[in-house]
Order: C-alpha cells, then sequence, then structure tokens
C-alpha cells in the first residue's frame, strides 16, 4: 500500500515508518519538524509541511497515489496542554480536521489515528477497557477525544473507514539504537531517569510515595514504542468503509516508578539517587490496559514483556545519543 505518515519523523512515527517499510509498503513523511526530527527517517521520503495546507497535502496524496494515512501529529504532553490549550486545540484538532478535509478532497478515507489513554480521564476500574467512560481530564486528552469523534461521524457520513490506537505509555527505542526518544523538554519518566546515568541530572525527585499501590509510587502500563508500530501496521489490514474500531494499546501490566528505577539502576549501574516529593495533582495511582480486543483484532502480542527489556533499549539509545539527534 501507499501510505502517507504524518508526523511521520516524531517518536513513535518514524519507528512506525521503519515498520511500514519492512513489511513492504510504500511510505511518504509529512512533518513540519516543529516537534520531529530529520535525522530521524529516510530523507528522500520527507516532504516538510504544514498539517493546514491543504492544497498541498490534496497534491501530495494525489501524485504518491495514498492509499491510508497514518496520523501521529499531535502535540502530547498534559502538563503543556493545561498551560497552553490554545496550542493542543489549534495543532490537535483544527489542523486534524484540515487532514481529513484534505483527505476527502483527495479520496483517501482509510486512516489509523494515534489516539491515547488520557480520553479515560481518571478511570475507576482497572484494566481500563475500551468501553470505559471516556471522561478526559486535560486539554490533551479531549483533543484526542475531539478527533475520534470526529472520525466517527466522517465514517458514517462520508464512508471513511478508521482505527484509533490508544496508547499507554509508549516507552523505549528501536533496538539497533539508532533512533529514540527526543524531546524538548524531556517529561517521560525513563528518559528522565536515565538523563541521572548520563550525569545530565543530579536526581530523579519521585512524585509521591503514598499512593494505594504495592510501593506506595503510581503505576503505568509501559509499552514498548516498536509494539506500538507493530499494531500500526496490523491495524491497516483491519479498515474497513464506513467502520471504525477503537483498541488499546498497552502490556496489560502495571510497573511502578520506583520499579522503573531500580531497572534503570540495573542496566546502567548507576545510583540514580532519588528525592521524594509529594504527589501532583491529576495523577491517577494506577493505569494499566485491557489490551485483549488488540490481541484479538490485530493478532498482537507485544513482544517486550519487561520493563528490563525495555530500558535496555532506552539505555542503548540514550547512551549513544546523550543529546538526541543533536549528537
Amino acid at each position: 500500500m501507499n501510505i502517507l505518515v504524518v508526523g511521520g519523523a516524531g517518536y513513535i512515527g518514524s519507528h512506525a515508518v521503519r515498520f511500514l517499510l519492512a513489511a513492504g509498503h510504500r511510505v511518504t513523511i509529512y512533518d513540519n519538524l516543529s516537534r520531529g526530527h530529520r535525522e530521524a527517517v529516510p530523507s528522500e521520503l520527507l516532504v516538510q509541511g504544514e498539517l493546514t495546507d491543504r492544497s498541498k497535502l490534496v497534491s501530495l496524496m494525489r501524485e504518491h497515489q495514498i492509499d491510508a494515512v497514518m496520523h501521529f501529529a499531535a502535540f502530547a504532553l498534559v502538563n503543556e496542554s493545561v498551560s497552553d490549550p490554545s496550542e493542543y486545540y489549534c495543532n490537535n484538532v483544527i489542523a486534524s480536521l484540515e487532514l481529513l478535509e484534505a483527505m476527502k478532497e483527495a479520496g483517501v478515507f482509510k486512516i489509523v489515528f494515534s489516539s491515547t489513554t488520557a480520553t479515560y480521564g481518571e478511570a475507576e476500574t482497572m484494566p481500563i477497557s475500551e468501553d470505559a467512560p471516556q471522561q478526559p481530564i486535560s486539554p490533551y486528552g479531549f483533543t484526542k477525544l475531539v478527533i475520534e469523534r470526529a472520525l466517527s461521524d466522517y465514517a458514517t457520513a462520508y464512508g471513511f473507514g478508521y482505527v484509533a490506537l490508544r496508547y499507554f505509555n509508549a516507552a523505549g527505542a528501536h533496538p539497533d539504537g539508532t533512533i529514540g526518544e527526543d524531546h524538548d523538554p524531556e517529561s517521560h519518566l525513563i528518559p528522565v531517569v536515565l538523563q541521572v546515568a548520563l550525569g545530565q541530572r543530579d536526581q530523579i525527585t519521585i512524585f509521591g510515595n503514598d499512593f494505594p499501590t504495592p510501593d506506595g509510587t503510581c503505576l503505568r502500563d509501559y509499552i514498548h514504542v516498536d509494539d506500538l508500530a507493530s499494531a500500526h501496521v496490523r491495524a491497516l489490514e483491519l479498515i474497513e468503509p464506513g467502520k471504525g474500531i477503537c483498541a488499546n494499546l498497552g502490556t496489560g501490566r502495571g510497573t511502578s516508578v520506583q520499579e522503573v528505577i531500580e531497572a534503570c539502576r540495573k542496566i546502567t549501574g548507576h545510583p540514580i539517587p532519588t528525592v521524594m516529593s509529594h504527589r501532583r495533582a491529576g495523577d491517577p495511582a494506577e493505569l494499566v490496559a485491557d489490551n485483549r480486543r488488540a490481541q484479538e483484532l490485530l493478532d498482537w502480542v507485544p513482544k517486550y514483556d519487561s520493563i528490563d527489556a525495555i530500558v535496555k533499549t532506552a539505555w542503548k539509545w540514550h547512551r549513544s545519543h546523550p543529546n538526541g539527534f543533536a549528537t
């Protein structure tokens, strides 16, 4: 298939590009490079542009005879979305709707959408199934929910077919160490902890050790970025005109903040000092996926089944690229 990957130079998008190419698909990458990295993808496949440039997108889709779109071009920091919601509504909602309109004009009606567990908000039961109420508590989560709803309406009205994949905590890097996480600022736990091992931070702050969990620290479901990428490739096979599927992508297991730090200590050999602080407002004690729908529909099982295996790939990337793609 001819696949247009928007946001394909970003963290998850660049890994998906590798899986698409390995599966024999023909890929065109579209990214404005505001948060993606030119070095993360083959330069001959990259087209730089904005999602709001509808005419450029329509021409690109027609020129490359695009069959389906993968959409990774969203801002994804919860705290940032609270402090600057305008950026999130403009980029995640308005620009995404421009993409859908460009697809409609170009006659491309298949899309795999990068969604998030943040659409659930503070879930009342664990693990979280796709049928749990979607009550986002951040602008980021709400913007993703808006596009999920738009996709459902576009399916009904225009015959779009879509798969929306709700990620839990993306982590790790490509096992060959050539691409991985490079965010500015960095907010994800594993790379922040590894920055201590690299000497870029003095210590790691643990926000709360009084949660109702085995060791008192938050539990999260860490899913390797390559497992996310492989699920996107499989999702292409499920798209049907006028129909939509939503599925969680996680391992189904929770790992605590303390367990992540211990894994990083073991893999790096660094003591990684910690300091305890109060809970952050809005931090749920536990977020774990019920991933049975993805396993059944996508015939998909996460390959990376331990936090140690995930951290090993992340450490290989960060150790060889201590300043990210700027190294």
